[in-house]
């Protein structure tokens, strides 16, 4: 989703994180782009970088069935920031580049990250055929578009490498890809890629597994996607056995937060879902990393008649990296069957 940059800016201060939002999201913008309600999404040039604004970011995660009868889930994750405007090449490039990877069990969470400077051929973004990477970790395509691709990433002593099929359209979020943050309007470019057929094999410490599943892609730029007294965010990516799905979020500011989504029907077809539209009721507090996370949720859309509760798949799936968050692998009952994603930012 959204805004998911935990890139960010480890230049900020720990003060100045709390002050301006999840991990300087919140911060000012002077001199980069800003989301343009009236600027239509292009393809495929939005699959690339937009280097213009701030932050940016091109993510996957997918919920998979194991050869050995156990559920997983996997996240590649490719980040790009710009410390200040400019494009300037080589090392004076104002562009940082950070992976985060992941892979989770339904007992153990294995998680890494990489760092890269803009500018130097170490990470980046090409096109036709589009491939994403830094140092070894790649998310390629066979051509320009999001429609056959490969990720592969890990560290010593796991990682992955699966093959992704787009079996329906992309979605736009929001208006025709502008999607609000906050009441004071606050913004992104938001799209995705929900319609991924995933096979490939997850390397472990106990030996390789076969995985098949689901994979979801989002794309989302800004320079300012979060308003000064947010904290952080609750996304949640949820596949229904209907084929139905919905991306909603909750951005919390202290009082009832602001709320946003898609109901992205099994055809394709969407409907922007408001504020007033869905209800995120945390269920389950665990103590996770020396923090109390809400890790079963129950979440209602009336309009669509869904009332879920969503529970994780292994609570401890804490990303402890450089700017730490939780993100890990649903599954969903209730009114609708499913599985899914969610990711938690911000929890002190």
């Amino acid at each position: 989703m959204i805004a998911r940059c935990l890139i960010l800016l480890a230049s900020l201060s720990a003060s100045a994180v709390g002050a301006q939002g999840f991990a300087g999201l919140g911060t000012t913008t002077q001199g980069f782009a800003m989301p343009d309600a009236q600027k239509a999404l292009t393809f495929p040039r939005d699959h690339l970088s937009h280097d213009a604004f701030r932050i940016e970011w091109w993510y996957l995660t997918a919920t998979l069935d194991g050869a050995d009868g156990r559920d997983y889930g996997l996240q590649w994750t490719l980040f790009r920031t710009a410390m200040e405007p400019g494009e300037d090449v080589g090392w004076s490039s104002p562009h940082v580049w950070l992976g985060h990877a992941a892979v989770t069990t339904p007992d153990r969470h294995f998680a890494a990250e990489k760092f890269a400077r803009g500018g130097i051929g170490q990470a980046g973004v090409s096109g036709d055929p589009f491939d994403a990477w830094i140092d070894d970790w790649q998310l390629v395509s066979d051509d320009a578009e999001f429609e056959v691709m490969r990720a592969r990433a890990g560290a010593s002593t796991w990682g992955y490498e699966v093959s992704l099929t787009a079996n329906g359209p992309l979605v736009a979020h929001g208006e025709g890809g502008y999607s609000v943050k906050s009441p004071s309007g606050q913004a992104s470019h938001y799209y995705s890629q929900p319609f991924f057929a995933v096979s490939g094999v997850l390397t472990l410490p106990d030996g390789p597994v076969a995985v098949t599943g689901k994979g979801w892609l989002d794309r989302e730029w800004s320079s300012q996607p979060l308003a000064e007294d947010q904290s952080g965010w609750d996304w949640f990516s949820l596949s229904f056995d209907s084929g139905d799905k919905l991306m909603a979020f909750r951005l919390r500011d202290g009082g009832a937060g602001f709320r946003s989504g898609t109901w992205i029907s099994a055809d394709g077809q969407v409907q922007r879902l408001g504020d007033d539209q869905i209800v995120a009721t945390p269920l389950d507090l665990v103590a996770v990393a020396g923090r109390d996370i809400p890790v079963r949720w129950r979440l209602q859309v009336p309009l669509y008649g869904v009332d879920v509760e969503v529970s994780a798949l292994n609570p401890n799936s804490w990303m402890d990296l450089s700017i730490a968050y939780w993100e890990g692998p649903l599954t969903v009952s209730g009114s609708h069957q499913g599985r899914g994603y969610l990711e938690m930012t911000g929890y002190e």
